[in-house]
């Protein structure tokens, strides 16, 4: 897998599949999460031609950490990815942690980004008309719950998270994950989608938590731009049943982005919209590139 040298010094870890010269569908993933493809997104982005481009955000996998960083800077290094690529306009995609950082892409990069997909994406920490932790299973409860206390406090719980996610088997993920979990996410943890989850959590931890402490600050700070800013299409995916990104999330982010097709479906979690979903999902901002274009 390449590195990509970005100007500040850093380097990123960087993943392309699919056909030469597609069109870029850039995807940024959850938290802790690292540049492993989602099978049934790379399997929608190839049927459509896209070249999916996936990496390891800061601070998680081989890639450079940057302290500090807010949800905006993911804008500067998708920039980076598309020069290197030769690629002058993308699509971009986030999913659960990832969600705020496609729109922050969006937002940074109005000139490249021609649509972007948003599948159970956070919504801001601290806004009056969203409760950030009313329905979350206590896991994430407790994380942020850690996260609002000190730096601190928060890598000694995500250090102690850590060897269980790294270590576990697919079929250990309901046991790391229980309280995160309704049954309809549980049914899909086996076989190819469980192998891509525990090896996109031992590859985002290989190198320690700061990839993952580095979210979860930015997720209760200021994310550095506007949902106004977000002037291209956002196809919006949200389930109900979601115990990790509550249903909440999604309906706070759809009544504020300016042009959005929000698809808020019943009986769906946060793993199970991921996997069941991804051919509608890649197939909507395929169609809204193509109008916006």
């Amino acid at each position: 897998m390449p590195f990509l040298p970005l100007p500040d010094g850093r380097h990123l870890e960087v993943l392309v599949t699919g056909p030469e010269g597609g069109t870029p569908l850039v995807f940024h993933h959850g938290t802790p999460g690292a540049l492993t493809p989602a099978p049934a997104l790379a399997r929608a982005a190839h049927h459509h031609g896209l070249r999916l481009v996936t990496f390891s955000r800061a601070g998680y996998g081989r890639s450079t950490r940057h302290p500090g960083r807010q949800v905006e800077a993911a804008a500067s290094d998708v920039a980076a990815i598309l020069d290197w690529l030769g690629a002058p306009r993308c699509l971009a995609a986030g999913w659960s942690g990832g969600g705020p950082h496609a729109l922050a892409t969006a937002a940074g990069l109005p000139d490249r980004v021609d649509a972007v997909l948003v599948i159970a994406g956070v919504g801001p920490f601290g806004e009056p008309s969203l409760d950030f932790l009313a329905g979350m299973g206590q896991d994430n409860i407790d994380e942020f719950g850690a996260a609002l206390a000190s730096e601190s406090e928060l890598r000694r719980f995500l250090d102690a998270q850590a060897p269980g996610l790294r270590m576990a088997q697919a079929a250990d993920l309901v046991a790391e994950m229980g309280s995160l979990l309704p049954e309809v996410d549980r049914a899909v943890l086996t076989d190819e989608f469980g192998d891509f989850l525990v090896a996109s959590f031992r590859e985002a931890l290989r190198e320690g938590v700061d990839g993952w402490l580095d979210d979860d600050v930015a997720f209760t700070r200021p994310w550095g731009f506007d949902l106004a800013d977000v002037s291209t299409p956002v196809s919006l995916w949200q389930g109900s049943d979601d115990l990790m990104v509550p249903a909440a999330h999604g309906r706070w982010l759809a009544d504020r982005l300016p042009l959005v097709y929000p698809h808020l479906l019943a009986g769906e979690g946060h793993l199970s919209i991921a996997v069941g979903m991804a051919e509608a999902m890649v197939a909507e901002i395929v169609a809204l590139a193509q109008q916006s274009g």
